[in-house]
């Protein structure tokens, strides 16, 4: 495989070819795949053509001189297809070997002919270049023997023949039908694709052939296209290959293909997109203008000074009127359900793209994703072993996440930073062996995931070290042991429960919700529910509007961002309606069928206070069904506050008085400020500023700059005051 990646891309039999045929015989000398391989590669050899120009014709009339050069020139391209018989000839030995093997009939009746041929061109080439130098002797001035130009002449004209016979039969092996198809073909999944795209080939061909008999068509076929599907699934790829199709069967003239985008037609001032769009145009004729993310040009709620409309109508205008209509296909596409909406907001230009030119190219399957990363590792010279390819699967599902996923574009990424990773190691290392520049492993895609990874400790670890919410650690330890013992289950093949990860979190505030988010969501990604593991946090604000329909695109952007991770909505029952043209309840709505659609993709964390979090689950009964872990967050004791309070100072680089402790020990377990742990760290910081305030009218405060006193607390010196 590797042999043959190298050949297809270099279109060159060079000596790393030949080396990789040659281990592939001697560790399976009768292989049929290894055979059948080698034959068709030297078959696709075989396309080259025996000379590169027409042989110089020798007139009588010609002097000397001009005789010679002649000659001159028809023995050098004569030796030269020679030096081309020799490295095919040299091919014949293994050809031969391949056919003992149980290759297909095809297959033995093609290299046998083509080993027949190859001798016949090989005689022929011989036969004219002897009697070519035979000829070449007779000259003199004027004279030269008019029998040995003859015999020249006949050879030349047998050796035509030979390759005649040659390139007929390089015809009858198909090759003639379209390289655009071969290309097709060899695409990796997509086969609905396949088989429309072919029809439509096959189509073209007719209707080439109906008129080449004289048969008329009032209405031919439209070749404009619309390509939908998610970024990598091979709209670009397609629209290349229809380029080629069109103009093997005769539909254009050229196989150009003009790529733009929104950036190449409009333009920023009124006359500026007209201008821009029609030299677009004017550079596609006789091709086809190719418009990726072609719903950009109609952007929602754009202003009177974007002139995507303008582009369109440019575009409608020179496909269907004026000295450009029908002088260049068009092919537009983009996301499925944008360019849906675009379209229909088009009439014009929707009627110019039938629907059964509508083309949709699918998601590619994880096999497929595999087949493509093998195929890219290929192309480089490099093959995976089957380690790597565990490791490479568990890579591409942690990077479906969304309909951003790049589909093989991510895929060939993930490729090629392997073999820089492993290129890298190796040059460090100074090993340059075959197995660096050849195989990738599972630790060259090892490398970049470590590197991706910087939490210094797990989240159970985290979790353990919070002060006080035991009885959120216990509930959380609990979903976590569910967890695990289900994928136990699953790795036995038992029957497992489904997980419900979506959470409430209720209580006051500064008791830890947000932060017990992050560890949760933590916990989950190293236990692979997650792929991403991280936290967006957002409020009201960040996902109701104040007018119609857009509620629900900032809702459905905020949970794109989520997806992955946890989505944590804090102070949620505020989402609920607060006057008739409150958008409240299209959030919630929305959000309830966003959760539906990626639910094993994201978790949602709804918080805030107990009570108003009850009517807000019963405000929509598919969002309580989705709600059924809630998790309670008790103020702090008045010794955890005191702890939460070491924390801060500790962490700022400040250490606490045992006096000041003692008295904030009684103060706060009498009488505990509002705001929990969030009014501890206020505490510190106001404590921090007054000691400050404090030292910088003592001159020997050197030794008391990382000591808290009693002094900076103000909660205590208010009540010294009092």
């Amino acid at each position: 495989m590797v042999a043959a990646a190298r050949f297809l891309r270099k279109k060159e039999w060079d000596t790393r070819v030949d080396q990789e045929l040659i281990e592939a015989f001697e560790q399976s000398p009768s292989s049929t795949f290894v055979s059948e391989l080698f034959i068709h590669l030297v078959l696709d050899l075989m396309n080259e053509p025996w000379f590169d120009e027409e042989l110089p014709k020798i007139r009588e009339t010609d002097h000397s001189q001009g005789k010679r050069k002649s000659i001159d020139h028809l023995l050098m391209l004569l030796h030269k297809s020679k030096a081309w018989h020799q490295q095919l000839s040299t091919k014949q030995d293994r050809m031969k070997q391949a056919l003992e093997n149980q290759v297909s009939d095809q297959d033995v009746e093609n290299a046998a002919l083509s080993l027949k041929l190859l001798n016949q061109i090989g005689n022929s080439i011989d036969a004219v270049i002897a009697s070519a130098e035979g000829y070449r002797e007779t000259i003199s001035g004027i004279y030269s023997s008019k029998d040995k130009k003859s015999q020249m002449t006949e050879k030349i004209k047998e050796l035509q023949q030979q390759i005649e016979k040659w390139e007929e039969w390089r015809q009858s092996l198909g090759e003639s039908e379209s390289h655009a198809l071969d290309e097709l073909t060899s695409m990796v999944g997509i086969e609905e694709v396949k088989n429309k795209v072919k029809t439509y080939y096959y189509y073209l061909e007719y209707q080439r052939e109906r008129q080449r008999q004289g048969y008329h068509f009032a209405n031919e076929r439209n070749l404009n296209m619309i390509l939908t599907g998610n970024p990598g699934t091979g709209k670009t790829t397609i629209a290349r290959l229809l380029a080629k199709i069109y103009h093997q069967l005769g539909a254009l003239p050229r196989e150009n293909v003009v790529e733009v985008d929104r950036s190449h037609l409009v333009g920023a001032y009124v006359g500026q997109t007209e201008e821009k769009t029609m030299n677009v145009i004017q550079e596609a004729v006789g091709g086809i203008l190719f418009i990726d993310e072609a719903y950009s040009l109609k952007r929602e709620g754009a202003s009177g000074t974007d002139y995507g409309q303008t582009a369109i109508d440019t575009i409608v205008s020179a496909m269907t009127s004026g000295e450009y209509a029908g002088q260049f296909a068009v092919i537009l596409a983009g996301y499925p359900d944008e360019m849906r909406t675009f379209l229909w907001s088009n009439p014009g230009l929707r009627s110019r793209f039938p629907e059964t030119n509508h083309i949709h190219l699918p998601d590619f399957s994880m096999e497929e994703l595999v087949e493509i990363a093998e195929h890219v590792a290929l192309d480089n010279d490099y093959s995976l072993t089957e380690s790597a390819l565990k490791q490479l699967r568990k890579q591409i599902d942690k990077e479906k996440v969304d309909e951003n996923f790049g589909n093989a574009r991510t895929v060939k990424n993930l490729v090629l930073d392997a073999i820089f990773q492993q290129g890298s190691k190796a040059a460090q290392e100074k090993d340059y062996s075959k197995d660096t520049f050849t195989i990738l492993d599972e630790e060259a895609f090892l490398m970049d995931d470590r590197a991706e990874t910087d939490e210094s400790q797990s989240g159970e670890n985290k979790l353990h070290q919070l002060i006080g919410l035991d009885n959120v650690k216990e509930e959380v330890r609990k979903l976590a042991s569910f967890v695990k013992i289900q994928k136990e289950r699953e790795a036995k093949g038992l029957p497992i429960v489904p997980v419900q990860l979506h959470a409430v979190f209720s209580g006051p505030p500064g008791t830890g919700k947000t932060t017990v988010a992050h560890i949760y969501s933590q916990i989950l990604h190293e236990l692979d529910l997650l792929k991403r593991g991280h936290v967006v946090i957002a409020g009201r604000s960040d996902l109701v509007a104040g007018y119609v329909g857009q509620t629900a695109i900032k809702t459905k952007k905020i949970i794109r961002e989520a997806l992955g991770g946890v989505l944590f909505i804090d102070e949620a029952y505020s989402l609920i309606h607060q006057g008739e043209q409150d958008f409240g309840r299209e959030a919630i709505d929305t959000l309830v069928e966003e959760m539906t659609k990626h639910e094993e993709n994201l978790v949602v964390i709804l918080a805030g206070y107990s009570s108003p979090m009850s009517a807000l689950l019963n405000s929509n009964p598919g969002l309580a069904s989705r709600f059924k872990k809630s998790i309670s967050f008790a103020d702090y004791k008045g010794l955890e506050l005191v702890e939460i309070l070491e924390y801060y100072i500790e962490s700022f680089g400040y250490e606490l008085e045992d006096q000041a402790r003692t008295l904030l020990k009684e103060k706060l377990s009498q009488d505990p400020p509002e705001g929990n742990a969030r009014a501890m760290k206020d505490l510190v910081e106001d404590a921090i500023q007054n000691q400050a305030y404090r030292l910088i009218y003592d001159e020997n405060h050197r030794g008391a700059l990382s000591s808290l006193t009693s002094k900076d607390f103000s909660i205590i010196n208010e009540e010294e005051r009092n």
